[in-house]
Protein backbone atom coordinates (compact mmCIF):
# COMPACT_ATOMS: atom_id res chain seq x y z
CA UNK A 1 0.00 0.00 0.00
CA UNK A 2 1.36 3.39 -1.01
CA UNK A 3 1.56 5.95 1.80
CA UNK A 4 1.09 8.94 -0.48
CA UNK A 5 0.40 11.31 2.40
CA UNK A 6 1.32 14.88 3.26
CA UNK A 7 4.52 14.92 5.38
CA UNK A 8 2.89 16.59 8.38
CA UNK A 9 0.15 13.95 8.55
CA UNK A 10 2.73 11.20 8.03
CA UNK A 11 4.68 12.34 11.07
CA UNK A 12 1.57 12.79 13.23
CA UNK A 13 0.24 9.36 12.28
CA UNK A 14 3.55 7.52 12.41
CA UNK A 15 2.55 5.57 15.55
CA UNK A 16 -0.71 4.48 13.93
CA UNK A 17 1.15 3.04 10.96
CA UNK A 18 3.22 0.96 13.39
CA UNK A 19 0.21 -0.59 15.15
CA UNK A 20 -0.79 -4.27 14.67
CA UNK A 21 -4.24 -3.29 13.39
CA UNK A 22 -2.63 -1.29 10.58
CA UNK A 23 -0.45 -4.26 9.64
CA UNK A 24 -3.70 -6.23 9.31
CA UNK A 25 -5.11 -3.61 6.91
CA UNK A 26 -1.99 -3.87 4.76
CA UNK A 27 -2.09 -7.68 4.75
CA UNK A 28 -5.76 -7.75 3.73
CA UNK A 29 -5.15 -5.37 0.85
CA UNK A 30 -2.09 -7.33 -0.28
CA UNK A 31 -4.02 -10.60 -0.13
CA UNK A 32 -6.89 -9.20 -2.18
CA UNK A 33 -4.44 -7.90 -4.78
CA UNK A 34 -2.82 -11.33 -5.01
CA UNK A 35 -6.28 -12.87 -5.46
CA UNK A 36 -6.92 -10.58 -8.40
CA UNK A 37 -9.60 -8.57 -6.64
CA UNK A 38 -10.11 -4.93 -7.63
CA UNK A 39 -9.89 -2.40 -4.79
CA UNK A 40 -10.90 1.27 -4.94
CA UNK A 41 -9.42 3.83 -4.92
CA UNK A 42 -6.07 3.08 -6.53
CA UNK A 43 -3.15 2.77 -4.13
CA UNK A 44 -1.77 6.25 -4.73
CA UNK A 45 -5.15 7.80 -3.87
CA UNK A 46 -6.04 5.89 -0.70
CA UNK A 47 -4.74 8.74 1.47
CA UNK A 48 -5.81 11.54 -0.88
CA UNK A 49 -7.80 13.26 1.90
CA UNK A 50 -4.59 13.51 3.94
CA UNK A 51 -2.55 14.70 0.97
CA UNK A 52 -5.07 17.36 -0.04
CA UNK A 53 -5.81 18.79 3.44
CA UNK A 54 -2.88 19.02 5.89
CA UNK A 55 -3.84 19.05 9.58
CA UNK A 56 -2.83 22.71 9.93
CA UNK A 57 -5.31 23.59 7.17
CA UNK A 58 -8.32 21.62 8.48
CA UNK A 59 -11.35 23.84 9.14
CA UNK A 60 -14.21 21.49 8.29
CA UNK A 61 -14.52 17.69 8.29
CA UNK A 62 -17.18 16.00 6.15
CA UNK A 63 -17.37 12.34 7.12
CA UNK A 64 -18.40 9.66 4.68
CA UNK A 65 -18.82 5.93 5.22
CA UNK A 66 -16.71 4.23 2.56
CA UNK A 67 -15.48 4.91 -0.98
CA UNK A 68 -17.61 4.54 -4.08
CA UNK A 69 -17.39 0.96 -5.32
CA UNK A 70 -18.02 1.41 -9.06
CA UNK A 71 -15.26 1.91 -11.66
CA UNK A 72 -13.78 5.38 -11.98
CA UNK A 73 -15.64 6.95 -9.05
CA UNK A 74 -13.45 6.76 -5.94
CA UNK A 75 -10.42 9.02 -5.67
CA UNK A 76 -9.88 9.25 -1.94
CA UNK A 77 -12.18 12.16 -1.02
CA UNK A 78 -15.56 11.45 0.58
CA UNK A 79 -18.58 12.11 -1.68
CA UNK A 80 -16.28 13.30 -4.51
CA UNK A 81 -15.77 11.82 -7.99
CA UNK A 82 -13.17 12.81 -10.61
CA UNK A 83 -14.13 15.19 -13.36
CA UNK A 84 -15.75 13.34 -16.24
CA UNK A 85 -17.59 10.94 -13.90
CA UNK A 86 -21.31 11.48 -13.41
CA UNK A 87 -22.02 12.75 -9.85
CA UNK A 88 -23.77 10.03 -7.80
CA UNK A 89 -27.25 10.74 -6.36
CA UNK A 90 -26.04 11.79 -2.89
CA UNK A 91 -23.62 14.28 -4.41
CA UNK A 92 -26.37 15.63 -6.67
CA UNK A 93 -28.42 16.32 -3.53
CA UNK A 94 -25.42 17.95 -1.83
CA UNK A 95 -25.19 20.31 -4.79
CA UNK A 96 -28.93 21.05 -4.59
CA UNK A 97 -28.54 22.02 -0.94
CA UNK A 98 -25.43 24.07 -1.76
CA UNK A 99 -27.49 26.02 -4.30
CA UNK A 100 -30.41 26.43 -1.91
CA UNK A 101 -28.20 27.42 1.02
CA UNK A 102 -25.70 29.78 -0.63
CA UNK A 103 -27.20 30.47 -4.05
CA UNK A 104 -24.13 29.01 -5.76
CA UNK A 105 -24.53 27.45 -9.20
CA UNK A 106 -24.82 23.67 -9.33
CA UNK A 107 -21.43 22.41 -10.61
CA UNK A 108 -21.13 20.58 -13.92
CA UNK A 109 -18.77 18.05 -12.34
CA UNK A 110 -18.44 16.16 -9.06
CA UNK A 111 -14.80 16.79 -8.14
CA UNK A 112 -14.57 18.30 -4.63
CA UNK A 113 -10.81 18.80 -4.72
CA UNK A 114 -11.28 22.56 -4.39
CA UNK A 115 -13.10 22.05 -1.09
CA UNK A 116 -10.23 19.89 0.16
CA UNK A 117 -7.73 22.62 -0.69
CA UNK A 118 -9.95 25.16 1.11
CA UNK A 119 -9.56 23.20 4.36
CA UNK A 120 -12.49 20.77 4.10
CA UNK A 121 -11.22 17.31 5.01
CA UNK A 122 -13.29 14.85 3.01
CA UNK A 123 -12.74 11.76 5.16
CA UNK A 124 -14.27 8.34 4.66
CA UNK A 125 -14.42 6.05 7.71
CA UNK A 126 -13.03 3.23 5.55
CA UNK A 127 -10.39 4.29 3.04
CA UNK A 128 -10.79 1.36 0.66
CA UNK A 129 -13.52 -0.91 -0.72
CA UNK A 130 -13.65 -3.98 -2.94
CA UNK A 131 -15.18 -3.32 -6.35
CA UNK A 132 -18.96 -3.73 -6.41
CA UNK A 133 -19.02 -4.64 -2.71
CA UNK A 134 -20.05 -1.68 -0.52
CA UNK A 135 -18.81 -1.77 3.07
CA UNK A 136 -16.55 -4.71 2.23
CA UNK A 137 -13.57 -3.15 4.06
CA UNK A 138 -15.49 -1.69 6.99
CA UNK A 139 -14.16 -4.31 9.41
CA UNK A 140 -10.53 -4.70 8.37
CA UNK A 141 -9.23 -1.97 10.69
CA UNK A 142 -9.91 1.29 8.87
CA UNK A 143 -12.49 2.45 11.45
CA UNK A 144 -9.85 2.15 14.17
CA UNK A 145 -7.54 4.33 12.11
CA UNK A 146 -10.07 7.01 11.13
CA UNK A 147 -11.57 7.17 14.64
CA UNK A 148 -8.10 8.03 15.88
CA UNK A 149 -7.79 10.66 13.13
CA UNK A 150 -11.07 12.28 14.24
CA UNK A 151 -9.88 12.29 17.87
CA UNK A 152 -6.57 13.77 16.80
CA UNK A 153 -8.24 16.59 14.88
CA UNK A 154 -10.52 17.25 17.86
CA UNK A 155 -7.60 17.29 20.30
CA UNK A 156 -5.09 19.29 18.28
CA UNK A 157 -7.34 21.82 16.56
CA UNK A 158 -9.75 24.54 17.65
CA UNK A 159 -13.06 25.64 16.12
CA UNK A 160 -13.37 22.90 13.51
CA UNK A 161 -16.80 22.20 12.00
CA UNK A 162 -17.67 18.50 11.81
CA UNK A 163 -20.47 17.82 9.31
CA UNK A 164 -22.10 14.48 10.13
CA UNK A 165 -24.70 13.32 7.62
CA UNK A 166 -26.72 10.25 8.59
CA UNK A 167 -26.72 7.88 11.54
CA UNK A 168 -23.36 6.30 10.77
CA UNK A 169 -21.49 9.61 10.79
CA UNK A 170 -23.42 10.80 13.83
CA UNK A 171 -22.15 7.73 15.66
CA UNK A 172 -18.75 9.47 15.75
CA UNK A 173 -20.04 12.35 17.88
CA UNK A 174 -18.41 11.03 21.06
CA UNK A 175 -14.97 11.37 19.44
CA UNK A 176 -15.36 15.15 19.16
CA UNK A 177 -14.90 17.76 21.89
CA UNK A 178 -18.05 19.84 21.51
CA UNK A 179 -16.76 22.46 23.93
CA UNK A 180 -14.49 23.82 21.19
CA UNK A 181 -15.86 22.40 17.93
CA UNK A 182 -19.20 22.65 16.10
CA UNK A 183 -21.10 19.57 14.98
CA UNK A 184 -23.66 20.00 12.20
CA UNK A 185 -25.87 16.91 11.98
CA UNK A 186 -28.69 16.07 9.63
CA UNK A 187 -30.14 13.27 7.58
CA UNK A 188 -27.89 11.77 4.90
CA UNK A 189 -28.03 13.34 1.42
CA UNK A 190 -28.98 9.97 -0.08
CA UNK A 191 -32.24 10.05 -2.09
CA UNK A 192 -33.67 7.68 0.53
CA UNK A 193 -33.30 10.21 3.34
CA UNK A 194 -32.51 13.68 1.98
CA UNK A 195 -36.10 14.87 2.30
CA UNK A 196 -36.15 13.89 5.96
CA UNK A 197 -33.89 16.66 7.22
CA UNK A 198 -30.99 17.09 4.84
CA UNK A 199 -32.66 19.56 2.51
CA UNK A 200 -32.93 22.88 4.30
CA UNK A 201 -30.25 22.06 6.89
CA UNK A 202 -27.94 24.81 5.52
CA UNK A 203 -24.63 23.14 6.47
CA UNK A 204 -22.50 25.37 4.27
CA UNK A 205 -23.68 28.73 5.58
CA UNK A 206 -23.72 27.45 9.17
CA UNK A 207 -20.13 26.24 8.84
CA UNK A 208 -19.00 29.59 7.48
CA UNK A 209 -20.83 31.53 10.18
CA UNK A 210 -19.05 29.47 12.85
CA UNK A 211 -15.66 29.94 11.22
CA UNK A 212 -16.10 33.70 10.87
CA UNK A 213 -17.33 33.99 14.46
CA UNK A 214 -14.10 32.34 15.62
CA UNK A 215 -11.72 34.40 13.52
CA UNK A 216 -11.28 31.89 10.70
CA UNK A 217 -11.52 32.59 6.98
CA UNK A 218 -14.76 31.04 5.67
CA UNK A 219 -14.75 28.26 3.07
CA UNK A 220 -15.16 29.16 -0.58
CA UNK A 221 -17.72 26.49 -1.45
CA UNK A 222 -18.03 27.51 -5.09
CA UNK A 223 -16.92 24.74 -7.45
Amino acid sequence: MTLNIEPGWKEILRKEFEQPYFAKIVSVLQAEKEQGKVVYPSGSLIFNAFWSTPLDAVKVVILGQDPYHNPGQAHGLSFSVPKGIKPPPSLVNIFKELHSDLGLPIPNHGNLDHWAKEGVMLLNAALTVEANAPMSHSKIGWHHFTDDVIRLISDRKKHVVFILWGKFAQGKTDLIDTSKHLIISSAHPSPLSARHGFFGSKPFSRANEWLKAHGETPIDWNL
